[in-house]
Formats: C-alpha cells, sequence, structure tokens
C-alpha cells in the first residue's frame, strides 16, 4: 500500500505535554479540596478526553456528574493558564514532519484533547508544519476510539482511510485507527507501552519518529 497522509495523535505523540496537563488537573483538584495525583499516574489517566480524566482522579466517593461538570471547567481555566509552561514537541519530530512536508504527504490531527485547545496548541508549538484538519473533542461527536473523527480527517484531507497511516501512542489510538480503516502504528516515545500497543493491535511499534519514514 502507498499511503499519502498521517494521522497524528497529539499528546503523547507529537508533544511531550504530560507535565502541564498534570499539573493543571493537580491545580484543578487542589481548588476543589481533593489530593492531587503523581504526574507519572496521569499517563494512565489521560488520552479518553477531559470529562473521562476528571472522572479518574477524582476520589471514588465524590464521583458524580455535576462534580466532574464543575472540575472539567476548572481545569479548562487551569489548563489555559499553562499548557505552554513545558509542553513542546518530542525529540526527532520536528525532523520527521520536515522529510514529510518534502515527500509531500498530507498531515492531519486527531485528539481527544477539547477541539479548541488542540487547535490553539497546534497552532503555537506546530505552525511550522500544515495539520489540516486538526480535530479535538467537540460536543455531540463521539470520540476516539470512535473512527469518526478519524474518517472526517481522511475526508478532509481527500485520501481514502485505507491510504492513511495513524500514529499514536494508546489503545485508543490503535483501536481507532482499526476501527476507521487505516493503519495502525505505534509510538513507544509516548505515554504507554509496547504491550498496550501491541495487544491493541499495532501493526508496527516505532522507538523513534524518524522510524515512520522507513513504512512509507
Amino acid at each position: 500500500m502507498s499511503f499519502k497522509a498521517i494521522v497524528f495523535d497529539l499528546d503523547g505523540t507529537l508533544l511531550d505535554s504530560l507535565h502541564d496537563i498534570a499539573n493543571s488537573m493537580n491545580a484543578a483538584l487542589a481548588r476543589k479540596g481533593f489530593p492531587p495525583h503523581p504526574v507519572v499516574d496521569y499517563k494512565i489517566h489521560v488520552g479518553d478526553g477531559l470529562s473521562i480524566l476528571a472522572r479518574r482522579v477524582l476520589p471514588k466517593k465524590k464521583i458524580n456528574d455535576a462534580v466532574i461538570a464543575e472540575l472539567v471547567a476548572i481545569m479548562r481555566e487551569e489548563y489555559g493558564r499553562r499548557w505552554a509552561v513545558t509542553t513542546r514537541p518530542y525529540a526527532g519530530i520536528a525532523e520527521m514532519l520536515d522529510e514529510l512536508t518534502h515527500r509531500g504527504l498530507k498531515l492531519s490531527i486527531v485528539s481527544n484533547k477539547p477541539h479548541d485547545f488542540s487547535q490553539q496548541v497546534t497552532a503555537r508549538l506546530l505552525s511550522s508544519w500544515r495539520f489540516d484538519p486538526v480535530i479535538g473533542e467537540r460536543a455531540g461527536i463521539p470520540h476516539k476510539p470512535d473512527p469518526a473523527n478519524a474518517l472526517a480527517a481522511a475526508a478532509g484531507m481527500g485520501v481514502a482511510p485505507a491510504e492513511c497511516i495513524f500514529l499514536g501512542d494508546t489503545h485508543v489510538d490503535i483501536h481507532t485507527a482499526v476501527n476507521a480503516g487505516m493503519f495502525p502504528a505505534g509510538a513507544l516515545w509516548g505515554f504507554r507501552g509496547e504491550k498496550e500497543l501491541r495487544d491493541a493491535g499495532a501493526k508496527i511499534l516505532l522507538k523513534h519518529p524518524a522510524e515512520l519514514l522507513g513504512i512509507l
């Protein structure tokens, strides 16, 4: 198969954003009087959208729809203040994106980060490359691993799903790729590990961004 496009996950794939996400949510928890979590624990907590993140970090006895909604609102405030404190592209991402662009591949992003933040972060930290479209979590549209946004990205790039590699760092991304009929590739430099990605159905596991170029 000759691939024409790459669909990227954002957090844990293109961007090392763990500390800013963790610090923002811990600040939100503190405002509600709840205990924080170690930064490393957020590697497991993130990946399924903001509401599920809130549910995972709340004390079990405090979980209800109203508290989750309030924590999500506070998290958005906190993240809006600090999303760019330490978040940067992973080593090797810039060189990989340069080469993909040089080869004429189309690039897009599909994330479970809220849509507005996905676009804001991409515009500021990945502005040297063209990602079109950039799709985050939006109300009324199912998020990953549902294939809706991945299929929308393929349509937006004008390519068939089978002509796309979907690169991500969690089982959510791999399942999304499979559900959308895309080639599932796992990023081992991100938040999760080899076993999770392999068990989810990744057809290839990459230890460094440059290795993506070798499968084109």
